[in-house]
């Protein structure tokens, strides 16, 4: 077995699944960040499939950035420009090559949280 990289989006303020959330993976690498990966949540708040495959994963120090701007507007719950959350950035290590890794996102309008979910 192989590791993989799995996430999902709760919008905490509202309490449900934040859907339609663009989300970007970087690889980094020394001074080098590489985008490897780029998808969207469905209506449960999570990718249709990991966003991080076995056949893909690779130990190393990885970047979620969550793009919650356009859902936060689109919700009612953005607030005054500039937003105070538009894009998340969530830094990481993978260091085991065979784990499940799964870094959510629990998010509201003005602050957020993430853990190494299961």
């Amino acid at each position: 077995m192989s590791g993989y990289l799995t996430t999902h989006i709760l919008d905490t303020a509202k309490g449900c699944p934040a859907e339609g959330i663009e989300i970007t993976l970087f690889r980094l690498e020394g001074d080098m960040r590489t985008e490897i990966a780029r998808t969207v949540t469905n209506d449960d708040g999570r990718t249709d499939s990991p966003i991080l495959p076995a056949t893909e994963f690779a130990t190393g120090t990885y970047e979620l950035v969550f793009h919650c701007g356009a859902y936060l507007r689109a919700s009612g719950q953005a607030g005054a420009e500039p937003l105070f959350l538009d894009e998340v950035p969530i830094r990481f290590g993978m260091a085991d090559s065979e784990a499940h890794y799964h870094v959510p996102l629990l998010l509201s309008p003005y602050g957020y949280s993430t853990y190494r979910g299961s």
